[in-house]
């Protein structure tokens, strides 16, 4: 199984050009986030592709699928060529099967104090990322319940992250990596230069800090 190799990760989501990437690879993320799935933030598989061709050896991208059938996501990601995809579904066998194929880091979105969050087995992926009842919301939620059960893969903390709060998220122990999307906008989809850099620097200094 493909590992993820960073001591920290901050993935900047809902990427929506290639402006916006180097926008987010000046800023010193890790990562970003490409949606083909329903969103306000949501890129054609043609968009996508764009963005990750220029990412390569810059940034990590992330495909992030939500509601698509398997065939559908295998499509994409055979075209839009990610180093990881982010599913918010319950994962086939086959589809995982697939993925493992490819050479693709996999990364399970759940949602907090879901059914599936107590019964989730996180061997399976490469990563977790926890979310609120209403992924992509930008919506901050309580965390209690992550400490409750045992993880065994690196888990990615999301939903009403800004940068006035990252740093407190991150004291956490638990926390391997952060993510945002509506934290750091202009406008619904477009990136604000000032805020994903902020967001970023107080990310870095925070993991720092835990060292």
């Amino acid at each position: 199984m493909r590992e993820f190799v960073r001591s920290s990760f901050v993935k900047i989501c809902g990427v929506t050009s290639i402006d916006d990437a180097a926008l987010v690879h000046g800023a010193g993320a890790d990562a970003l986030g490409l949606i083909i799935a329903p969103s306000r933030r949501r890129v054609t598989v043609t968009e996508a592709s764009a963005v990750a061709a220029w990412a390569k050896d810059r940034l990590l991208s992330v495909l992030v699928v939500r509601e698509l059938d398997d065939n559908t996501i295998l499509d994409a990601v055979d075209r839009i060529k990610p180093d990881a995809v982010q599913l918010h579904d319950a994962v086939s066998t086959a589809l995982g099967a697939g993925l493992r194929e490819r050479g693709h880091l996999v990364i399970r979105a759940l949602a907090t104090g879901s059914d599936e969050f107590w019964r989730f087995d996180d061997e399976t992926v490469d990563a977790v990322l926890l979310d609120g009842q209403r992924p992509g919301s930008g919506d901050a939620h309580d965390w209690h319940d992550v400490e409750q059960r045992s993880w065994t893969r690196p888990i990615i903390a999301a939903g009403g992250l800004t940068s006035s709060n990252v740093s407190e998220i991150i004291s956490r122990p638990w926390v391997w990596g952060v993510d945002v999307a509506s934290g750091v906008e202009a406008s619904t989809g477009h990136k604000d230069r000032d805020a994903v850099a902020a967001f970023v620097a107080n990310a870095r200094d925070a993991f720092a800090g835990r060292r």
